[in-house]
């Protein structure tokens, strides 16, 4: 018999595993569509409880642009028997951008260009000032059923690095921007399950060619003897003369460049579930 290992699987759009109490799934679909289904100068009424998903995007966000790849069916969802919930979205992510307001340090000479090649997307709202990168310090949605609290306790890097059988893992894009051809914008999350455990990483990568590299973690750990699950969020950035004697192939790289990014403020909680 053929080992089973070895045999080709089919992309899915879905999944689910059961693990030690919690069930995690993800799903996955096409990005969204960049027109209305009424036609290109057209939009959906915003108290239409039919109308389409790029118009429930734009009402419900409000901002003068969407990036150029919208992931809007893509999530992870973590569920606890007992009740809590959390879950990792594009919306919810993308509500936490400025809107209204101008990223300060961010506006150069492409920040112009991005948003003269989208005049044609939304005249009236043409300057209507909002952060054009689509940082956000989103760092997922949870229940209430979580109970927080601030600790001095890292993650066991140690007990991460170590080998362990993967029961399970999925790596989802939640939106990305190329900003023009000028950088990147990009969110996603992975998750990995061990036999010891789960691991979520959720990711906002920013890199503005020759201007700065900025990134947003936040990473979960939860080990099968614990009743909580290990949160630890960094923000970490530097201007890109700050980084001219790290290897420039490594810039678009998240997972090698951020070694060279100093961290700009961390947080350590504990997020206990029973």
């Amino acid at each position: 018999m053929a080992n089973e290992t070895n045999v080709f699987r089919l992309p899915v759009d879905a999944e689910s595993i059961r693990f030690n109490d919690w069930t995690i799934s993800y799903e996955k679909s096409h990005i969204l569509k960049s027109m209305c289904h009424l036609g290109s100068d057209k939009c959906c009424d915003k108290n239409d409880a039919n109308r389409c998903e790029l118009c429930n995007y734009q009402h419900s966000l409000e901002l003068p642009h969407l990036p150029d790849m919208v992931f809007h069916k893509n999530k992870l969802v973590l569920q606890h028997k007992d009740g809590a919930l959390m879950e990792f979205k594009p919306m919810d992510a993308l509500a936490l951008v400025a809107n209204g307001k101008q990223a300060e340090e961010m506006e150069v000479a492409c920040a112009q260009e991005w948003r003269e090649t989208r005049a044609e997307q939304n005249m009236e709202q043409k300057y209507k000032p909002f952060d054009w990168t689509f940082t956000s310090t989103y760092q997922g949605t949870l229940n209430d059923k979580f109970r927080t609290e601030s600790t001095t306790q890292s993650l066991n890097k140690m007990k991460l690095m170590q080998r362990e059988n993967i029961l399970f893992y999925h790596d989802l894009t939640l939106y990305e921007d190329e900003l023009h051809d000028h950088g990147i914008s990009a969110l996603s999350v992975r998750i990995r399950v061990m036999p010891s455990g789960f691991f979520v990483l959720l990711r906002h990568f920013l890199r503005i060619d020759d201007v700065l590299i900025r990134m947003h973690d936040t990473r979960y750990h939860c080990e099968i003897e614990n009743d909580y699950i290990l949160k630890e969020y960094i923000h970490r950035e530097a201007p890109c003369s700050a980084l001219l004697q790290s290897p420039s192939s490594l810039w678009t790289n998240p997972d090698e460049i951020q070694n060279f990014l100093p961290v700009k403020s961390k947080e350590l909680h504990k997020l206990f579930f029973e």
